[in-house]
C-alpha cells in the first residue's frame, strides 16, 4: 500500500496533498501544506478502495478491513490532530446500514473534536442500480437541519469516475484552505 494511506482498521488518516499531487499536478508541485484528514465509513462503504485509487493503486488489491465493526467505538482516539473529515457511505447498503451509517455521521457531526471541521461526504457506490440519490441520500440524513452551520460537502462516487472524486477533494481542499486564510485573518 502507498506511502500516503496509512490504513488502521476502519480508520483512514491520509496526506491529502500527496495523493492528489500524483493524481492531478504536472511538474513539481507548488509548495501547499499538507492536512490531517480521517476517513471513516461503516464496512463495505469503499473507504480503502476510493483512496487506494486517488493514490494510483490498484482496488482489486483492496482486502475489506476485518472486525471493523467491532472497532467503530475506537474510531474517535484518530480524531485528535484532524483538520477535516471524509465520511464515506454506500449509497446502495440495506436499509439497516445506511441506518447505522446516518447515526455515525451524526455522531461524527455533533463530536466535540470534529464538529467544527470541515466534512466532505461521500455517497459511494453510484454505479449500483440500488444507489440512492445525493437529494435522497442528504433528505435521509437530515444532512440540512444537522449540519447547518457547518462546512461540508456532500457528492455522489464510484470507483468508476475518478474525476468526480479528484472534484469532491479539490471541494474539499477549498474548504481547508479557506480556513486557513480566516486563521491568518484573525
Amino acid at each position: 500500500m502507498s506511502e500516503c494511506i496509512q490504513i488502521s482498521f476502519a480508520v483512514c488518516r491520509i496526506g491529502i496533498y500527496t495523493c492528489f499531487r500524483a493524481l492531478c499536478c504536472k511538474g513539481p508541485p507548488p509548495a501547499r501544506p499538507e492536512y490531517d484528514l480521517v476517513c471513516i465509513g461503516l464496512t463495505g462503504s469503499g473507504k480503502t478502495s476510493l483512496l487506494s485509487k486517488l493514490c494510483s493503486e490498484s482496488p482489486e488489491n483492496v482486502v475489506s478491513t476485518t472486525g471493523a465493526d467491532n472497532i467503530r467505538k475506537y474510531w474517535s482516539r484518530y480524531y485528535q490532530g484532524s483538520q477535516g473529515v471524509i465520511f464515506v457511505l454506500d449509497s446502495a447498503s440495506s436499509e439497516d446500514d445506511l441506518e447505522a451509517a446516518r447515526n455515525e455521521l451524526h455522531s461524527a457531526l455533533q463530536h466535540p473534536q470534529l464538529c467544527t471541521l470541515p466534512f466532505l461526504i461521500l455517497a459511494n457506490h453510484q454505479d449500483k442500480p440500488a444507489a440512492r440519490s445525493v437529494q435522497e441520500i442528504k433528505k435521509y440524513f437530515e444532512l440540512e437541519p444537522l449540519a447547518r452551520g457547518k462546512r461540508w460537502i456532500l457528492q455522489p462516487c464510484s470507483l468508476d469516475d475518478v474525476d468526480a472524486l479528484k472534484d469532491s477533494f479539490s471541494q474539499l481542499i477549498n474548504l481547508l484552505e479557506e480556513k486557513d486564510h480566516d486563521a491568518v485573518r484573525m
